[in-house]
């Protein structure tokens, strides 16, 4: 025997939001009233995942790490959603949807995955943490052959364009200084990096995507969170990608160059026309 819920007794907790025909509450504050016009949308975002406002200081961190993620060039990201709204200009959402789908292990969602690695690092030290460069690159070096034994690379060392320093690094790790809050996620990161060629035989460049990890972990933010933040701020370039394919349309080109340019290859040919094509291209 079923029995009907007795909606009068439902009650479904939350700290967020609710309304009443005459009001919003976000936060246990008055949308119209306290929120709109006096609290910015990141402080907004910031306070709504950690349940907190946010000081002058970490709003200007936070801010800056979504202004570093907003947009970086034609991604797989951007091209994704450029070429859904070429296909279906009447699903905006779709456009919007198809880029964030491509957050993952190497666009975006390095924040996420550098901060996890760092505070797993970290956890394993949260009774001696160093108070030198020289304890911060001992536990770097070791961070990060511990990570390769297993057969997985370091998130947030490399960039494939940003070859010799992602620009975003040293100016989100100034701000952060700045503020006061190069936290210990931070003073590893940067020891990462000054230990990648002890340990790899190679300097490879801390990205930008791991060091906005690294400042976001250092200001309390989960790091199983962390990528939704990134999505977050990849969001507003989509839009801006999404504008400017209508106004100067480069999809249409995109997909034709590909599909004017496909070579058919019998299976029995893929190997050696996979290794002729890696070496026409270095």
């Amino acid at each position: 025997m079923t029995t009907t819920p007795d909606s009068d007794n439902m009650q479904f907790p939350t700290s967020l939001g609710t309304s009443t025909p005459t009001e919003i509450r976000l936060l246990g504050q008055d949308l119209a009233q306290d929120l709109m016009g006096k609290v910015s949308f990141g402080e907004l975002a910031f306070w709504l995942v950690a349940m907190r406002r946010p000081s002058a200081g970490e709003l200007r961190v936070f801010e800056s790490v979504l202004v570093a993620l907003a947009d970086h060039g034609f991604t797989p990201t951007a091209i994704a959603a450029r070429l859904t709204y070429l296909s279906a200009p009447d699903s905006l959402q779709g456009a919007m949807a198809a880029g964030l789908l491509g957050g993952g292990s190497r666009f975006l969602g390095v924040t996420e995955d550098c901060a996890q690695f760092l505070a797993a690092t970290l956890a394993e030290h949260t009774d001696d943490l160093p108070d030198t460069d020289e304890g911060w690159n001992k536990m770097a070096l070791e961070a990060i052959r511990t990570q390769r034994a297993t057969g997985k690379f370091v998130p947030g060392l490399g960039h494939p364009n940003h070859k010799d320093g992602d620009p975003r690094t040293p100016a989100l790790i100034g701000i952060a200084a700045e503020e006061g809050l190069r936290g210990p996620h931070l003073c590893l990161f940067e020891a990462i990096g000054r230990m990648s060629k002890a340990a790899l035989g190679r300097r490879l460049p801390l990205n930008g995507a791991g060091v906005c990890g690294a400042a976001l972990a250092d200001l309390g933010l989960p790091p199983d969170l962390l990528r939704g933040f990134a999505l977050l701020a990849r969001a507003a370039g989509l839009l801006g990608q999404i504008a400017e394919e209508r106004r100067n349309p480069i999809a249409n080109d995109i997909y034709m160059s590909v599909d004017r340019n496909a070579v058919y290859v019998s299976p029995d040919n893929q190997t050696a026309w996979e290794s002729t094509r890696r070496e026409d291209h270095g």
